[in-house]
């Protein structure tokens, strides 16, 4: 006889209670095993094409772990420097920028900056806040990361994490599915099937649009001669996942520094602006429906806030786990309503029962 629906329910509270008492008791020692299996998730893919091409699993991936830490030492030695570098000397120009800002609209727009107006003194404040602590706001920043993510351990422990489980993912996989309950495998086959279509098309896809992008607009704004580019480029491409926030925090950040070191040069100011809007055009017709696809299911609004809730609940492990909480709960919200729309709760009658006819 099966386990009665109500005894499930208490059974699989108990999991899911237990599952995020951990997670929020263990978030920061959890952190590099999130991210290892992670990667050997968006990984998983171009191994099973190795193995399709004749290579047993373990040759597979090695493959990938050598192309991997090449590509890595490459970003290491080329990019990282001269981004770290460049944020820097962002964050240290900061004040300056704010008091150019400020003599800016002095000049051109006098009238709304009266010395004894309540504008022109939160200006002033504004900018001796800035200028006295931006040093201790970066100071602070690099402390909180330096203190939550011993990064010496995350890159020792994540890529072996990685390693391991991309040999020997097909097999958990396998073990996963012959403990799955009886009664129920058939659909938890399928809901799980359905989640990682969605999170294939969109953790894989987006990724890649977001390399792309962050990419393109780092190069772009380099080759116009914008300073610090780089930095934002790489924040563009960042945010990208989300649709439309990438352009928008990039583009502002761009046109922002742009007025500032091109003023009065409206040309290059324009080709700032226009890489952001190539940008777009090609993110939304081409990258975006040929590498994610229409049938995601993510809505920007949702995505937001599962990050916001999972990011206050369980810190940065929280944020990585996310997307792919809010797929499972995007999957299983349509699960749970085509079954509701075919219950005798919303009929309101059993369509097989003659006498309700």
């Amino acid at each position: 006889m099966a386990l009665p629906v109500r005894d499930q329910f208490r059974y699989w509270g108990i999991a899911a209670a237990i599952f995020i008492l951990l997670l929020w008791l263990l978030g920061d020692v959890l952190l590099p095993f999130v991210i290892g299996g992670a990667v050997a998730y968006f990984l998983d893919p171009v191994a099973d094409r190795l193995e399709n091409m004749g290579l047993s699993r373990a040759a597979a991936t090695a493959i990938i772990t050598v192309f991997s830490i090449l590509a890595f030492a490459l970003m290491i030695l080329m990019v990282v420097p001269a981004l770290i570098t460049q944020l820097i000397d962002l964050v240290d120009v900061l004040p300056s920028l704010f008091q150019e800002m400020r003599a800016f609209v002095e000049r051109q727009f006098p009238s709304l900056l009266d010395r004894e107006s309540n504008t022109h003194q939160f200006l002033l404040s504004m900018g001796d806040t800035l200028k006295g602590k931006t040093g201790d706001i970066l100071e602070t920043v690099m402390a909180s990361v330096g203190s939550a993510v011993n990064i010496m351990v995350l890159l020792v422990i994540v890529p072996v994490v990685a390693v391991y489980l991309l040999l020997d993912w097909d097999r958990m996989i396998a073990r996963i599915n012959d403990l799955l309950p009886r009664d129920h495998a058939p659909t938890i086959r399928k809901l799980a099937a359905d989640i990682d279509a969605v999170l294939a098309s969109f953790v894989r896809g987006m990724g890649t649009v977001c390399l792309i992008l962050g990419t393109y607009y780092a190069v772009a704004l380099m080759i116009v001669g914008l300073q610090f580019g780089l930095v934002v480029g790489f924040i563009a491409g960042l945010v990208t996942f989300i649709p439309y926030l990438g352009a928008l925090i990039g583009g502002t950040l761009a046109i922002g520094l742009a007025l500032f070191q091109f003023w009065g040069d409206w040309a290059s100011i324009g080709l700032v602006a226009g890489i952001f809007a190539i940008g777009q055009v090609v993110e939304g017709n081409f990258l975006t429906p040929k590498l994610v696809g229409d049938s995601v299911g993510l809505h920007p609004v949702w995505l937001l806030l599962a990050l916001s809730v999972f990011g206050a609940l369980f810190g940065f492990v929280g944020m990585l786990i996310a997307v792919p909480v809010a797929a499972a709960l995007g999957v299983l919200a349509r699960f749970g309503t085509s079954q509701y729309l075919t219950s005798r709760l919303y009929t309101g009658r059993d369509e097989l029962d003659p006498e309700s006819e």
